[in-house]
């Protein structure tokens, strides 16, 4: 079902102490302050898991996520971490497809269908993450790569297992740039995704997936994009490493 969610996405930050007091202020924040119903998600680095699952508040909508899974169940893969593994420490969801593990890691979107199986396999939900580089947005293109990583990507998937995926539209061009896609522009893409599943799984699928908006939001724009008919929220980076900037970002939805 479509929801209001606010993730953060810690990258490779904050060392086990730092992290584990970070996920207390925001856990105590969201108590204190948050009066909606939105979700809050803190993806962490894998040695915080284990740690911050025991400090989650579900009764106040505060869930933990990874950052990555393999594909394989297990094996000879030195330095992985499988979804049963992230699973095990008390991870609900993952990020996966992430612009920086395509762009880094050479993920391709047949691998990350098979992160996608792997993680439904285990109970992870998965955040999966599209949007085009600067190139693919200057010549036009967008609309076709952002649909194409969908069918590459998810696609395989029948309804009822869709519905477990969150998306996030994060414009390549925008992530750790200062840049920030304007309202309007995120809407757009928003909206054309949307509209790729409704001719893929129909409109109610479509109307009850959740779309979430990643590339430098912050405290000072997140209410003009989340304001937006088909933005339900955003996978926060950078300002997810501060609490402050953080909450005023899922506050956003209180009023």
């Amino acid at each position: 079902m479509r929801k209001n969610i606010v993730a953060g996405n810690w990258k490779m930050n904050l060392n086990f102490e730092e992290g584990v007091s970070l996920f207390s202020e925001i856990v105590n924040m969201v108590k204190d302050e948050v009066i909606g119903k939105q979700e809050v998600i803190v993806c962490s680095p894998f040695i915080h898991l284990n740690t911050i699952s025991k400090l989650a508040d579900t009764a106040n909508n505060v869930s933990i996520g990874a950052q990555n899974i393999h594909q394989a169940e297990s094996g000879a893969y030195t330095g992985e971490i499988s979804a049963s593994q992230a699973k095990s420490v008390g991870a609900e969801y993952v990020i996966l497809g992430h612009s920086e593990r395509r762009a880094y890691f050479g993920e391709t979107d047949a691998i990350l269908a098979e992160k996608v199986d792997a993680a439904l396999k285990n109970s992870l939900f998965p955040i999966f993450c599209i949007g085009e580089t600067k190139d693919e947005r200057e010549s036009g293109r967008f609309f076709d790569v952002i649909k194409s990583q969908l069918e590459k990507g998810v696609f395989h998937l029948d309804a009822e297992h869709f519905g477990k995926l969150i998306l996030a539209y994060e414009p390549v061009w925008a992530i750790g740039t200062g840049l920030t896609a304007s309202p309007e522009q995120a809407q757009e893409v928003h909206a054309f995704i949307r509209q790729v599943l409704a001719d893929k799984y129909g409109a109610d699928v479509a109307e009850n997936t959740t779309i979430l908006y990643g590339g430098s939001c912050n405290p000072s724009n997140a209410a003009t994009l989340f304001s937006q008919k088909d933005i339900d929220g955003g996978l926060i980076g950078g300002a997810s490493l501060k609490s402050r900037d953080f909450l005023e970002i899922v506050k956003t939805f209180n009023s």
